[in-house]
């Protein structure tokens, strides 16, 4: 009797064993629960020290993935084989998520920190109301340059053709934001629909190969920041980490206007902890983690209570916090239909390939 009871437990032993390796695997490849919050940012876009701090606090088993485009996180939701409990989608990224069912409501009730977020980045037309996102950071599209080697002060989209740039800028490779700032150096809508307005900025575009030295992903911050380059196209929060990094270097939004982009916490539709989900977006909208977070990140924060925890010096910088009088001014991306997103990248690949 003995023996055989040895032998009904090392099966129930290997079975147990077997049962918690099958669940430690489901959470490293992002299979949530209970227990496991999954989440799914940007990569480098937050202070890993709060996972942690999170953790501790909530009980529950972070498993962290990343991404490096709204295109690349929308594919990997749609196809569902991933139950991510929390996202950080852009505007027009949540806008598209919406239309296919992709998200769900956030349950206010459960988010002691809302009031936290100044109302002005609220209710914007890729949510209105905030169904289902509350923001996380924000920023503007611009130029960064070094005025050491520039010949003058950049202040508008048209001076990179105007100027003496010759072989000196490097453009962030994104879609909407050259073909953006092509139609913004025309004094058009970077969500315009008008196809001779767009084939107009493809062209001027094209005109400007002899100025530029490259189109580039992450690296466009370490060549800014060793005089690789006299000016780029980039994000503000990249111009902030290259203005760390080189002091010479300044930040300018164009006088004809540009993106206000914004990237918010969201639960996808697959969510296995949604009482999880809303755990970790409360502790993130928490003023003083906000603000810890902000200073590792670099971007600007939407969470106007966290801003008494934040140097004066980057809370006052308009370059990084730019009026009301000036955000009034900017446009946010509109989700524009699969049809004319392909159409933008259609001209934007037709761009690339006349590069000297």
């Amino acid at each position: 009797m003995k023996k055989l009871v040895i032998m009904l437990a090392v099966p129930l032993i290997v079975s147990f064993g077997l049962l918690l390796w099958i669940q430690q695997l489901n959470a490293a490849q992002g299979f949530g629960g209970d227990n496991t919050l999954v989440v799914y940012n940007w990569g480098d876009y937050i202070d890993e020290d709060l996972i942690g701090e999170f953790e501790e606090q909530s009980g529950l088993k972070v498993v962290y993935q990343t991404f490096d485009s709204n295109e690349a996180m929308l594919t990997k939701i749609e196809q569902g084989g991933t139950a991510f409990d929390v996202a950080v989608p852009s505007d027009y990224a949540i806008s598209k998520m919406r239309e296919e069912n992709l998200l769900l409501p956030i349950d206010y009730d459960k988010l002691e920190n809302f009031d936290n977020i100044d109302p002005r980045f609220l209710d914007k037309s890729f949510d209105p109301g905030n169904k289902y996102s509350v923001p996380y950071f924000w920023g503007t599209v611009g130029i960064v340059y070094n005025p050491e080697l520039v010949d003058g002060e950049i202040t508008s989209w048209n001076d990179l053709w105007e100027m003496p740039l010759e072989n000196d800028i490097l453009l962030a490779d994104g879609t909407r934001e050259v073909m953006g700032f092509g139609l913004n150096s025309l004094g058009y809508s970077l969500n315009t629909t008008n196809k001779d307005e767009l084939i107009e900025a493809e062209e001027k575009l094209t005109t400007l190969w002899p100025n530029i030295k490259a189109i580039v992903g992450d690296e466009i911050k370490m060549l800014m920041a060793n005089r690789e380059a006299a000016a780029a196209v980039v994000w503000s929060g990249d111009a902030s980490e290259i203005m760390y990094e080189n002091e010479e270097l300044t930040y300018v939004i164009p006088v004809e206007g540009t993106n206000l982009w914004f990237d918010n916490l969201v639960i996808p539709s697959t969510a296995q902890n949604v009482d999880g989900a809303h755990q970790f977006i409360d502790f993130m909208l928490d003023a003083e983690i906000a603000a810890r977070n902000t200073d590792y990140v670099g971007y600007s924060t939407p969470n106007e209570a966290a801003l008494e925890f934040l140097d004066e010096e980057v809370t006052s910088d308009e370059r990084f916090y730019p009026s009301r009088e000036v955000t009034q001014n900017l446009e946010v991306y509109e989700n524009l239909g699969k049809r004319m997103n392909a159409y933008y990248n259609e001209l934007y690949l037709r761009f690339k390939m006349q590069s000297k």
